[in-house]
């Protein structure tokens, strides 16, 4: 896993491109959290074998009723939150992002290419549920954002000692 040097921190204003754009996508985090899970286990079903409580479900509906699956929603978009509210701290922003890292590397041992994947979704579903604050250019400032929030995680992973398993080792 090859980790740049560092990640493009924001500038003031697409930091505050940023909060300004996230404010009405949390006012609904549940709902988009659980808008972007299930376009995520859809569209990347291997991404499901991390979640035994749902794992088995092909069925978008039922994933929509899962409880886990809200709950774990409002947990990745609480995580987003916390780097969002904290962008004026760096030293935060990395702390949190650690944590997070480290719990996927070492508890859950998810495969850091599902952040990068993730990000993408995340976009994909702000861009279509919020198109009147999701334009081009914050759009841009969000990729880089989401860059910021990958380089973090797999510092983490990097600095636990992930080795990526290569699909011949599974």
């Amino acid at each position: 896993m090859e980790h740049p040097e560092r990640a493009e921190p924001l500038t003031d204003a697409e930091r505050e491109m940023v909060q300004d754009t996230w404010g009405p996508v949390y006012k609904n985090c549940e709902e988009v959290g659980v808008s972007v899970l299930i376009r995520f286990f859809v569209n990347f079903p291997s991404a499901k074998q991390y979640f035994s409580q749902f794992q088995d479900m092909d069925d978008p509906e039922e994933m929509e009723r899962s409880a886990q699956l809200k709950q774990h929603a409002c947990r990745v978009m609480g995580a987003i939150n916390t780097v969002v509210v904290n962008l004026h701290d760096p030293e935060k922003v990395s702390s949190v992002l650690a944590l997070v890292g480290k719990a996927h590397a070492v508890k859950h041992k998810v495969e850091p290419m599902y952040f990068k994947i993730l990000s993408g979704v995340l976009l994909e579903v702000f861009t279509e549920e919020f198109p009147e604050f999701f334009t081009a250019d914050v759009q841009l400032v969000w990729t880089k954002l989401m860059e910021l929030v990958y380089w973090h995680v797999t510092g983490a992973y990097t600095e636990v000692g992930w080795v990526q398993l290569s699909s011949s080792a599974v």
